[in-house]
């Protein structure tokens, strides 16, 4: 096992406008689980692919336990790739297609006997090694593939997307087996997902991507809440934060769409145009308040859509005045308590506790509180 650094690292494809990837700088600690997550085009896959030496950068360096390896050949650097597509050899074995890595590498037969059952068993595959990839389900291919890396003992597990090809209850499933595992073997991960559910319920760190750059680290909880960007604001959560356009007044307020919210004191100053984060838990039902007692904290909707999820309740609405042009047509989304159930039409008036709002600089598109 390993720590990972890249240092500024850069690739430019010849004849493209912009660079793929550019200043990914991270450090990657010696048995971490840290998932890449972004939108498809992000640069997650090129990244992951620059680590296990398919792609060499154009830029920076890529250090493997403080040495070297950037110009270094897959073959040399002893990582392991769990592919989105379980790439399995159709005429061999489950046992055949474990061991093929191990057999060129020249193993002696008794030990990748050895190497294929203590893998097979973590991965509960000891009653289908003598199975053909084409007599398995998805989800027991997808653990052939990992099963293949596993008995490499790499120095770096790479994976990109893995569980794409999963319908969802097996994608859920296969994720905690995947971090079970991870935990329990201890090897470097880098992981690839454009979900974000599973780069929050996977991941040591994050990783957020986004037009080849990082846009923040941190841990799943530390993204949630305390996104760096309106980008990571806006893609991490589900349903994802409530981002209204607002203007800073003289008197310490921000009114926006339906919404007059005071800020803290001492905000730094971010111009008056300014963007409010809210998350829909944060918006909390006032029965007592209407629309033409309305004040500030508050936030006035009219339903257009309700989702029952059973232990949730999710309204989706739009403020009186708001331009849903201007706040990229997307409604206000509010989480709801156990009770009663609004219908379509139904105006909602909602609390706003200042001390959960988050403020976003609208040139920058940074945090500023």
């Amino acid at each position: 096992m390993v720590d990972v650094s890249l240092r500024d690292v850069a690739l430019n494809y010849p004849g493209t406008d912009r660079p793929a990837v550019s200043e990914v700088d991270l450090e990657i600690a010696d048995g971490e689980f840290l998932v890449l997550v972004g939108p498809s085009g992000c640069g997650k896959s090129t990244t992951l692919r620059m680590l296990a030496g398919l792609e060499f950068p154009t830029e920076g360096s890529i250090l493997f336990d403080g040495q070297d390896v950037t110009d270094v050949s897959a073959k040399v650097r002893d990582v392991a790739m769990v592919f989105q597509s379980y790439a399995l050899y159709p005429h061999m074995t489950v046992s055949e297609n474990m061991e093929f890595s191990l057999k060129n590498t020249g193993v002696a037969k008794d030990r990748r006997s050895e190497l294929v059952a203590e893998a097979a068993a973590m991965l509960e595959l000891d009653e289908l090694l003598d199975r053909k990839p084409k007599a398995l389900s998805g989800g027991q291919r997808q653990r052939v593939a990992m099963g293949r890396a596993i008995v490499r003992r790499p120095q770096v597990f790479l994976m990109d997307e893995p569980l794409s090809n999963l319908d969802a209850k097996l994608r859920v499933q296969t994720r905690a087996q995947i971090s079970a595992l991870q935990r329990k073997l201890g090897v470097t991960t880098v992981y690839v997902t454009h979900d974000q559910t599973e780069a929050m319920t996977m991941g040591d760190r994050v990783v957020v991507m986004n037009e080849g750059r990082v846009e923040q680290v941190g841990t799943p909880r530390e993204l949630y809440n305390s996104p760096a960007s309106l980008f990571v604001a806006a893609f991490i959560g589900s349903p994802t934060m409530n981002l209204i356009p607002a203007t800073r007044r003289p008197d310490g307020t921000a009114v926006g769409a339906g919404i007059s919210v005071a800020l803290p004191d001492g905000l730094p100053d971010s111009g008056e145009d300014i963007v409010l984060g809210i998350r829909p838990e944060d918006l909390v039902v006032d029965d007592e308040v209407t629309a033409a007692s309305a004040g500030e904290n508050l936030l006035e909707i009219e339903i257009s859509l309700v989702e029952e999820l059973g232990s949730d309740t999710f309204v989706y609405g739009i403020t009186p005045d708001q331009d849903p042009l201007r706040i990229g047509e997307k409604p206000v989304v509010a989480r709801l308590t156990k009770g009663g159930t609004p219908r379509r039409g139904d105006r909602m008036t909602f609390r706003v506790d200042p001390r959960l709002v988050h403020v976003f600089d609208t040139q920058t598109e940074q945090l500023v509180r």
